[in-house]
């Protein structure tokens, strides 16, 4: 299967997290494929780099979940069961919804400042929905949600979360998006905000439960 073209990369600084960065944004796209095996070479070729960086950037995203090693191959993209993608959903509803309905909870004048600043991030992803671009899209909707559960105060948390959506991370988006349900989706961020800010804790359990599991249902397959 021939490699589609990838981006050349102009800066050489940090070129590890660029190439990582990169990758991520092809397999959100759907230009890196689930099941397929991708060469470092290849993909260095591709990139108008060197084999080493886009060798290292591949052992990074192994160790995210979102490629495994093929012996004297390269890396096979992963693909995860339904089942796997139902029981992240369950887990992340688990923890990031009691999370959120707490800052609810817990809002004073010392926190709403915090919260408050995840407006514009909010905003952002309703601008990366509309124009379509998926892989910032999705990069965003990644910031906003660990920095909304960092206000808890408990990295740990936050460090789980952003594994499990590592993992969970929508393969082929640009393929499978819906755009009402896209745009409904970016634009419950800032509700979300706004009913932390407000204490309405009901309201913000109810959003959030149902801005995860319509990402499963409507997207993940």
């Amino acid at each position: 299967m021939s490699t589609p073209p990838l981006p050349q990369l102009a800066v050489r600084g940090q070129m590890r997290q660029e190439i990582a960065d990169a990758l991520r944004g092809a397999l959100v796209a759907g230009r890196l494929q689930p099941g397929v095996v991708y060469s470092a070479p290849t993909l260095a070729a591709q990139f108008g780099v060197s084999v080493t960086p886009v060798r290292e950037a591949l052992l990074d995203l192994a160790g995210e979940g979102l490629v495994e090693p093929v012996r004297n191959k390269g890396f096979r993209v992963t693909e995860l069961a339904e089942r796997d993608l139902d029981e992240i959903t369950s887990l992340r509803v688990l923890i990031e919804v009691p999370t959120v309905a707490g800052l609810a909870a817990a809002m004073d004048d010392d926190l709403r400042p915090h919260v408050t600043a995840l407006l514009p991030l909010g905003r952002a992803i309703v601008a990366h929905a509309e124009a379509g671009r998926y892989a910032e899209y999705v990069e965003a909707d990644r910031t906003f949600h660990l920095a909304l559960l960092a206000l808890a105060g408990n990295r740990h948390l936050v460090d789980v979360v952003g594994n499990l959506r590592s993992r969970s991370r929508l393969h082929g988006l640009a393929e499978r998006a819906n755009e009402a349900q896209l745009s409904r989706s970016a634009r419950e961020h800032e509700q979300i905000v706004e009913l932390v800010l407000a204490r309405d804790t009901a309201a913000a359990e109810t959003l959030m439960t149902s801005h995860i599991t319509d990402v499963r249902t409507a997207w993940a397959g």
